[in-house]
């Protein structure tokens, strides 16, 4: 019965994978993808930032099924709806908001150890740039979070950092205009915010992740020695100073989770 089971299991793999490369992928880019043997603790950051947008994701995804973005119910839709009459939802809501303040330590942890042990040097320039655009969209992200429960501190700030453009001159004031929605912060403003935060801000923050993990894995990891490992190979093509991606380091990156 076994037997019958992994070989059914076997062809359904099979089936699958000569139309859509899963092994292949899986060596190259897992299995076989080599990485610098000499990594330290300070290399795990990007792997707990990647599993902590996710579980952004997730939790924001219940939590805008029960938010309402109007001025009237806001507030109480937060406070109520999600804190008290959901089933867990103060659970999920405390999440969300403790695993955005981890986000940015993750990221602020991440960029130092590139820093450290020069991320930004030749030939991981356009990585180091696309990582400085994650940054970005994750401030953004997080500004246009913060009206949406419509407190006296999301409102203000909201009013103060939109009142920012105000300050160039000409078109200062058109475009805080058109930011808002309306002359001040209002129904508008939380509408557009609630969309840019639920529905643009994370697409592009996935599809700049995405490219921020395409590039890494054609020019490679640097290490703490700052050596190319590309530049030592065996006889068999293989860098001498790296191991496998996987398991060791998918093993550590499970351990520091």
């Amino acid at each position: 019965m076994n037997s019958k089971i992994r070989s059914w299991a076997r062809g359904v793999f099979g089936w699958f994978d000569e139309r859509l490369p899963i092994s292949s992928m899986w060596r190259s880019q897992v299995s076989r993808y080599p990485a610098p043997k000499n990594f330290n603790l300070w290399y795990i950051f990007g792997s707990l930032a990647l599993l902590v947008l996710v579980m952004q994701l997730a939790t924001g995804l219940f939590l805008a099924i029960h938010y309402q973005p109007n001025p009237h119910l806001a507030y109480w839709s937060v406070l109520r709806g999600i804190q008290q009459d959901s089933h867990w939802g103060w659970l999920i809501r405390d999440m969300h908001i403790v695993g955005a303040s981890a986000f940015f330590v993750l990221v602020y942890l991440h960029m130092y150890r590139g820093i450290m042990y020069g991320s930004y040097k030749k030939p991981r320039e356009l990585l180091w740039l696309v990582g400085i655009f994650i940054y970005l969209a994750l401030a953004a992200e997080a500004f246009l979070g913060y009206l949406l429960p419509w407190g006296q501190m999301s409102y203000w700030g909201s009013a103060v950092v939109t009142n920012f453009v105000t300050a160039v001159p000409v078109i200062g004031k058109p475009i805080a205009t058109w930011l808002r929605g309306s002359f001040v912060v209002d129904l508008p403003t939380l509408n557009r915010f609630f969309v840019f935060h639920v529905f643009l801000m994370p697409l592009l923050l996935l599809a700049l992740v995405l490219v921020h993990l395409i590039a890494l894995h054609h020019v490679g990891s640097n290490n703490p020695d700052g050596v190319e490992i590309h530049d030592n190979l065996n006889e068999t093509g293989w860098p001498r100073d790296a191991v496998p991606f996987h398991p060791y380091y998918t093993v550590k990156d499970l351990f520091a989770v």
